[in-house]
C-alpha cells in the first residue's frame, strides 16, 4: 500500500511545524515531520515516560539536521540524506529545522501520537 506523503492524516500543525502520522500493516507506523529552526522537542515530551520518546525510530533526513540526546546523555546529529537508528528514551532539536520520516513500532509511535494529540488539540 503506498500513500503520497501529502495524504498521510496531519497529526500536529502548529505555524511551521507540522506532523503526519499513519499506522501500516506489519506492526509499524510512519511519520513525516517538518520542524522549523530553533525546535526543542523537550516541552512536547513532558509528561511521557522520563519526559522523553518512548519509541525507537528508523529514519532519513530529507533537509536540513536533527540533534539528538539519548538518555544516557550522549548526542549525535543526522543531517540530510543520512538515515538514522534512535533508540527509545531520546530527545531532539533542530537548530536549523528539518524534514525526516522516522518509522517504528505502532504501541509506542501511538503513545506520543496520542500524547501530542492531547497537547495540541
Amino acid at each position: 500500500m503506498a500513500t503520497h506523503i501529502n495524504d498521510l492524516p496531519i497529526e500536529v500543525a502548529q505555524g511551521d511545524l507540522e506532523t503526519r502520522y499513519v499506522e501500516q500493516g506489519g506492526g509499524m507506523a510512519v511519520r513525516h515531520v517538518r520542524i522549523p529552526a530553533g525546535t526543542d522537542f523537550g516541552p512536547v515530551l513532558k509528561g511521557l515516560p522520563n519526559d522523553r520518546c518512548p519509541s525507537p525510530h528508523w529514519g532519513l533526513v530529507l533537509e536540513g539536521s536533527v540533534q539528538l540526546e539519548h538518555a544516557d546523555g550522549s548526542t549525535e546529529t543526522a543531517s540530510a540524506g543520512e538515515v538514522y537508528f534512535w533508540p527509545a528514551g531520546h530527545t531532539a532539536t533542530s537548530a536549523e529545522g528539518a524534514v525526516f520520516i522516522e518509522i517504528g513500532p505502532v504501541a509506542p509511535m501511538r503513545q506520543f501520537h496520542d500524547h501530542a494529540q492531547q497537547l495540541f488539540s
